[in-house]
């Protein structure tokens, strides 16, 4: 089958979801209002608090949210066939991922861009608060624990991406400078000097493999684990105009448009689908995903269609730079249907490899033997790319295939196929290392937020002592369970976990929305919640009895194996209290008329005004 219509469906779905969806949910369900004064204004301080403009945070936020889930998750899930993730991506990004992220900014910015464990505790119960707490830092380090271990397989003695990834802070430097001191107010120009800057040092790049530099940025796995954890705790403690804004603006310009150009070298090539619409491995088997496809499909794509991580984020750095109201309808639901996007596009590039190449690089040699496939492309592709591409677990490197399968089929590119393969590894890294830095940010806020109600100093985001302590635990942590972990042992946990998290954010969600007497329109939020929570607490329990336990119960791998149980037996049950707690809340509004306003029991019985004017979500 041609990859062309299944583009063009894409498209048009998400075109009409923003039109209409979009408009109805922020006409009706949210309100937006640009009244109400945003807490960048509120409370301004210059260091996390800072009125942006809406096409910088726009960038900020889609760079943000969009990690390894888009890329990785659809080509790991391709093992299933192209169908279930087309339908899966195209369906849940419109109503569940964007949905779910748009509300949850709007739920933030209404309560001073407070955190989702915060919001909880105010619109559920404070068990809820407490509960939600342990389990949002358990899930947000191993979060960034799977995000960051794709970026190290990308740019293991990768020089050429290192450099190019390593330039763009500097970059971001001298672009945070220009638009917030040298020349205020200057969009426009900062804009151009910082994307030639970005196209500078792709270019230069490519010449740094073989060049007396390419020794400085030729890093082992362990030099990109601490290199990464470097820049992660610099972009937490600056102020965020500095580093993090700019650099993750600058890079959506990279993202947005290699993902623009990927969309016009579809519709130029007509890449053939060669992986059948479905596969025997449905049913479970599966050399990648051992699993049935459901519910697995819908933990190994995560990002594209719905993601957990993306609330904290959208309760994080997000709504403490909203400049007003109507502007979270572009960020928080336009965003994430440019991340479905960047899913189709990543299931399209992996789909367009010949079966037996594409689980000849996803596999191990020994694995690829034993299911009596015989590579097709394999040797001409890695000549031409000029590496081994076999036996490259992961999904990276597959990925980076097909992305330039699709560019070199456009006339006159032939002959750059390596480049375009190894612009595609970079690429990768870049598109996920920009959750490393705004995640290691949201973390911070969280500890700081939970830990300051024992120590009240901690609490003051802008002390900075407390600052530098929370931030270095925020980063040892994450870059432990990279150090010592492998993609078996991450990303089944990770997609897990990021899921659970999307249950929990839907679960406070919609108690802000009955709060608000708004019961008509919790369907919104209800359908992907029950859908969410299902397939993943199965998917949960799947885990710890097919994967995680025989780990615990083999020497080599009982650590890991025990650890990834108990954590993901933790993070079950928080969910479970939120669900519960959330379903007692919603009984208390519909049933006895007792509403929930700043954590104050509002009952309609008494002549009170409900529903409260504080605002829905």
């Amino acid at each position: 089958m041609n990859a062309l219509p299944l583009l063009i469906v894409s498209l048009c779905v998400v075109a009409i979801a923003y039109r209409y969806y979009s408009a109805f949910i922020a006409a009706k369900v949210v309100v937006l209002d640009d009244a109400r004064i945003t807490p960048a204004h509120l409370l301004k301080d210059g260091q996390n608090y800072e009125p942006t403009n809406k096409w910088v945070l726009f960038g900020h936020h889609f760079a943000a949210i969009s990690g390894a889930g888009p890329l990785i998750g659809p080509v790991l899930a391709a093992q299933f066939g192209f169908l279930p993730g087309f339908l899966w991506l195209v369906i849940g990004v419109v109503v569940a991922g964007a949905v779910h992220d748009f509300t949850v900014l709007v739920a933030s910015i209404r309560r001073n861009g407070r955190s989702l464990a915060e919001i909880a505790r105010n619109e559920i119960s404070p068990l809820a608060g407490i509960v939600g707490s342990i389990a949002i830092l358990i899930i947000i380090e191993i979060a960034m624990a799977g995000l960051g271990l794709t970026v190290v397989n990308a740019l293991r003695e990768s020089s050429w991406g290192t450099f190019t990834i390593a330039m763009t802070i500097p970059i971001a430097l001298f672009v945070g400078l220009w638009m917030y001191r040298i020349r205020p107010g200057k969009i426009a120009e900062a804009s151009i000097i910082g994307v030639i800057g970005v196209v500078a040092s792709v270019v230069i790049g490519s010449r740094i493999p073989g060049s007396f530099l390419a020794p400085w940025f030729t890093l082992s796995r362990e030099g990109i684990i601490i290199a990464m954890a470097i820049y992660g705790f610099l972009a937490s403690v600056l102020p965020v105009w500095l580093l993090l804004c700019p650099r993750d603006y600058l890079s959506s310009y990279m993202k947005i448009g290699t993902l623009a150009a990927l969309v016009v070298g579809v519709f130029v090539v007509h890449p053939d689908l060669r992986m059948p619409a479905v596969t025997e491995f449905i049913h479970g088997g599966g050399p990648i995903i051992p699993g049935k496809l459901f519910p697995f499909l819908f933990v190994t794509i995560a990002c594209g269609a719905i993601s957990g991580y993306h609330s904290l984020v959208a309760s994080g750095t997000t709504p403490k730079m909203l400049n007003k109201e109507s502007d979270a309808r572009m960020i928080g639901y336009g965003a994430m249907l440019v991340e479905g996007m960047v899913g189709i596009i990543a299931l399209i590039a992996a789909c367009s490899l010949e079966p037996s190449d594409y689980f000849a690089i996803n596999l191990t040699p020994e694995k690829f033997a034993a299911l009596g496939m015989h590579p097709v492309n394999l040797a001409e592709l890695s000549r031409e790319v000029g590496e081994v591409v076999a036996g490259r677990p992961g999904g990276a490197v597959s990925l980076a295939v097909g992305f330039a399968q699709i560019f070199t089929g456009i006339p006159g590119m032939r002959p750059l196929m390596s480049f375009w393969y190894h612009f595609a590894i970079m690429f990768e890294a870049l598109f996920i290392l920009t959750t490393i830095d705004a995640g290691t940010r949201v973390a911070r806020f969280l500890f700081q937020e939970y830990v300051g109600k024992i120590w009240k100093p901690l609490e003051r985001t802008h002390w900075i002592p407390g600052t530098i302590l929370s931030t270095t635990l925020v980063v040892w942590i994450w870059a432990y369970f990279i150090w010592t972990g492998n993609i078996s042992t991450i990303w089944p946990m990770f997609g897990t976990a990021n899921q659970l998290l999307a249950a929990v954010a839907l679960a406070v969600t919609t108690s802000a929305i009955i709060n608000a007497g708004k019961v008509r329109y919790a369907w919104v939020t209800i359908i992907p919640l029950v859908f969410v929570a299902v397939t993943t607490l199965t998917a949960g329990y799947l885990n710890i009895v097919d994967s995680f336990w025989p780990m615990a119960q083999v020497s080599a791998t009982a650590f890991q194996g025990l650890l990834n149980c108990i954590l993901t037996v933790v993070i079950m049950g928080c969910v479970a209290v939120i669900l519960v707690e959330a379903g007692r809340r919603w009984y208390r509004v519909l049933v006895k008329g007792e509403y929930l306003v700043n954590g104050q029991v509002v009952s309609s019985s008494e002549g009170n005004s409900v529903p409260p004017t504080y605002g829905c979500c």
